[in-house]
């Protein structure tokens, strides 16, 4: 398996915390069938402000202790790139990484307010021959009112990539329902583990991968842990998406959320 977004490059931000715990960390997803992780630390001005420099010179680091160790996790560079208005000039710059090179990034929006022209920036991001990938949005706080933007950044080229935790259930009710919803819905282009740590948020899709194949069927979970991943590793386009109608919002401000009924597996 294939795993795009993960913290585990020590001392970069609120994931790994030491060498040894990246080592564990890459252990973990080595043992739970993961064969490539993407090192993804967080870039956002103020709070984390690491650079191509920074997360490629960690990489190379990393890569020299795991071959001490003969642990065989293979690696590449990225970032979990928060929003900017600079984004697209970054980008073009060369200033920030991409996963592995390829035309494809790590974008992810703040998390409890909506930006005003998200869609407008990464339609322009797009047309520059980018292509975001929608960190997580089944955790954001505004899904349940901004949901029809989520629809629209997909329907315009974005990539979405759930947590493995959540479609298990592990971030809770709410980002499970939305994991599930999108699922059915056909928008979803990855499976990340978003791994920060050993224990509260470990390495591994193989469980997510397992509930994806008991609900649809194998090759949408191998679309989602595999080879969408090895598409973005290689520069090259991403299945074809079959999506099905969007269902009618459910959220609202006044309104709490209340899942749906989940089917029987």
């Amino acid at each position: 398996m294939i795993d795009l977004h993960s913290h585990i490059l020590p001392n970069l931000d609120d994931g790994s915390s030491s060498l040894e715990t990246s080592l564990h960390m890459a252990v973990i997803a080595v043992d739970d069938g993961v064969e490539f992780m993407a090192c993804t630390p967080h870039i956002k001005s103020g709070v984390y402000e690491n650079s191509r420099i920074i997360i490629e010179t960690s990489l190379y680091l990393l890569r020299t202790a795991l071959a001490r160790h003969d642990i065989p996790l293979k690696l590449c560079a990225g970032a979990d790139i928060h929003v900017t208005p600079s984004l697209a000039v970054l980008l073009k710059a060369g200033i920030l990484p991409t996963l592995g090179g390829s035309r494809y990034f790590l974008f992810e929006p703040p998390h409890n307010v909506v930006v005003p022209g998200l869609l407008s920036l990464t339609r322009a991001i797009l047309a520059d021959g980018f292509v975001p990938i929608l960190t997580h949005p089944e955790r954001l706080t505004w899904i349940e009112n901004h949901y029809d933007l989520i629809c629209d950044m997909d329907e315009a080229g974005v990539g979405i990539q759930l947590t493995a935790a959540s479609v298990l259930g592990k971030f809770g009710k709410r980002a499970a329902y939305w994991s599930e919803r999108m699922l059915d819905e056909g928008r979803v282009d990855l499976l990340a583990s978003d791994a920060h740590d050993v224990s509260h948020r470990p390495p591994g899709l193989s469980h997510a991968r397992d509930r994806v194949a008991q609900r649809y069927d194998e090759m949408t979970a191998r679309l989602l842990t595999e080879l969408n991943g090895r598409a973005i590793l290689e520069d090259k386009p991403l299945a074809e998406k079959r999506r099905q109608p969007r269902k009618a919002a459910i959220g609202t401000r006044n309104r709490p959320f209340i899942p749906w009924p989940r089917r029987e597996r």
